[in-house]
């Protein structure tokens, strides 16, 4: 198998590169770096392309059998900053890959987002990554072209970034617990979520790329979700309270049926085993 993975140096790509090349595939990887990082180049890429996911069709020109369109500006509240550029991003970027696996001939496995279900309108970055779904699903009822959307659920996990505010909350609060700082809860604290190991992840990614598809919506979490208190708890450490953050839902829980009975993905990582882990080795 021939993939492209876009923004395959960010937390989830470079994952799954590293998945990928493990399991014999050729792999081509573009990312404009904006949130990649050098350190997690494999040497067993074919070839990494640094360019903006809008100059794929003039930047590579290989014959590939998936594109795993991961590339994106993440993050709710930074997109109430600059809400045209997500839109340019995330669903302009999402149109270029359609539409050269439409030239190409070849699969399209796209990284949605469970924000979708608190609704589309909440933020620009949630609208943003509901209309690359459409996008997807438009591409292959009129042209034909095999997509399929992986909803993720809170991904944790190596490589989980670090930028400040906006960390994810595994990551943040692994870096205050290591530097024996309170831990910093948005709001009550009583919003729930849904974690996933980003490895149980990349199984689900590979496991879609195997078959063909119709803009197909998959869920990937494990159906049991947190407060923000709770994993506090579960950090063994003491709290300090922000603000609530406008744009964020109250609670999300995935509902993993479908995948499970479709696909028979189930997720292998517990967060209180990954966090226990962190405990110890501190």
């Amino acid at each position: 198998m021939r993939a492209l993975v876009t923004g395959g140096l960010g937390f989830v790509g470079s994952n799954l590169v590293d998945r990928l090349v493990e399991k014999g595939w050729t792999v081509y990887v573009i990312d404009d770096m904006s949130s990649g990082s050098y350190l997690w180049k494999n040497d067993s890429v074919k070839e990494y392309y640094y360019d903006d996911i809008g100059l794929l069709s003039s930047v590579f020109c290989e014959d590939v059998d998936v594109i795993f369109h991961l590339a994106a500006e993440a993050r709710i509240q930074p997109s109430f900053q600059n809400p045209h550029l997500w839109q340019k991003s995330n669903v302009l970027g999402t149109s270029v890959v359609c539409d050269y696996a439409r030239t190409r001939d070849c699969k399209v496995v796209y990284a949605g987002s469970s924000s979708c279900y608190g609704g589309k309108l909440k933020n620009p970055y949630t609208f943003s990554k509901k209309l690359g779904e459409e996008m997807c699903e438009m591409y292959s009822k009129v042209f034909g072209v095999s997509t399929v959307t992986a909803r993720f659920f809170n991904v944790y996990g190596p490589r989980n970034p670090l930028i400040g505010e906006f960390t994810p909350i595994i990551a943040k609060f692994e870096e205050l617990k290591s530097k024996g700082l309170p831990l910093t809860v948005v709001g009550d604290g009583k919003q729930r979520r849904d974690f996933t190991h980003v490895s149980d992840i990349c199984d689900g990614l590979i496991q879609l790329a195997e078959a063909v598809w119709q803009g197909e919506i998959f869920n990937f979490g494990t159906g049991i979700n947190y407060s923000i208190n709770e994993i506090v708890d579960l950090f063994e450490s003491e709290k300090v309270t922000l603000p609530k953050r406008r744009g964020e839902a109250q609670e999300t829980k995935a509902d993993i049926k479908n995948t499970q009975k479709i696909l028979g993905w189930e997720p292998k990582y517990k967060l209180e085993d990954y966090i226990k882990e962190i405990i110890n080795e501190l």
